[in-house]
């Protein structure tokens, strides 16, 4: 096993018994919803840097992997969606996260009169040889895990989620980006990385990552701010802005020109008839904004029309887009 590899497993390991609060990220949203209790331990090893629990995704009763199972908390949020034996998979290499895990998971069943334990189902494994059969999980997640990979096991962490999906399956995903330059240092420094910090790389680049997989619709949900890197703190003679995203990838058939990439665009028709269409299937309502992918704001764009006006990224998205 690589070394940084090694040093998340370790700092992993050591939380899983001493739980820290906002250990590697900011914590992940804690629902409210009606009749659902997270026990404070749970609360506590919230190891995440956003929420990858969507209601859009979880219709139709479906299979959900997560991997990392942290303390267990989006597992429950989860299992409220999907209350069923087996309904809920949670993959962890660190034994003592899976124990920790679990006896929360049992606290959270006292406390809630519609939970069964074996709702969930924990298995010992890693991202990158998933203990998990082809093509039988409807969404997969993952929370501030993913960054801490190298190029080569990013492409394989990323691969085994693709493999297990079926068909129009989901890849929810919530991680650390940035646009700053992380210097060779940090990049190399084990412990920075399994603390979900050097990690980062740009936002276009991890979308690269993930449509060159073969994932050919991606949706930017939500961007936010995250951490600072400052010089003096950090070995840096500059500051880094890190930003955490959260994303939903679909296992949808590669279009012929390339991934549908939204990242919050819109199109606004405001011209004379009562809409525009462009004739590729894309209609405009007059002054009604659709959401648009990045390939086909571009589309639009390239016409030089005055009276289409296409928005900056917004990177948020929630559905209703033109593919």
């Amino acid at each position: 096993m690589s070394n940084y590899l090694e040093a998340a497993k370790q700092v992993y390991d050591e939380a899983a018994v001493n739980p820290q609060k906002g250990l590697c990220c900011t914590t992940t949203p804690a629902w409210q919803l009606p009749e659902l209790k997270l026990p404070s331990k749970m609360l506590e090893m919230n190891y995440g840097c956003g929420s990858t629990v969507n209601l859009r995704d979880l219709g139709h009763d479906p299979t959900v992997l997560y991997v990392g199972v942290g303390g267990g908390m989006e597992l429950l949020q989860f299992a409220y969606f999907c209350r069923r034996k087996g309904a809920v998979i949670g993959v962890d290499p660190v034994e003592r996260m899976l124990k920790a895990c679990a006896d929360n998971l049992l606290e959270a069943e006292s406390e809630n009169a519609w939970l069964h334990r074996n709702f969930v189902e924990l298995r010992e494994g890693d991202a990158l040889s998933l203990p998990v059969e082809d093509n039988i999980i409807d969404v997969a997640a993952q929370n501030c895990l993913f960054n801490i990979f190298k190029p080569d096991e990013l492409n394989r962490a990323l691969a085994e989620m693709y493999r297990v999906l079926k068909p129009h399956g989901r890849l929810v995903l919530s991680d650390p980006v940035s646009e700053s330059v992380m210097p060779e240092s940090l990049l190399q420094d084990d412990q920075l990385r399994a603390l979900c910090l050097s990690g980062a790389m740009p936002l276009q680049q991890y979308i690269d990552f993930i449509t060159g997989i073969g994932f050919g619709t991606v949706e930017v949900r939500a961007k936010r701010p995250y951490r600072v890197l400052a010089p003096g703190q950090y070995d840096t003679n500059k500051m880094i802005y890190i930003e955490s995203v959260e994303i939903c990838a679909i296992k949808d058939p590669m279009p012929e020109d390339g991934p549908c990439v939204f990242t919050g665009k819109h199109a606004i028709y405001f011209g004379e008839e009562a809409l525009f269409d462009d004739g590729k299937g894309h209609t405009l309502l007059h002054n009604q904004p659709l959401a648009v992918c990045d390939k086909t704001a571009k589309a639009l764009q390239a016409l030089n029309r005055s009276d289409i006006y296409v928005t900056k990224s917004t990177y948020h998205y929630d559905g209703g887009g033109c593919c």
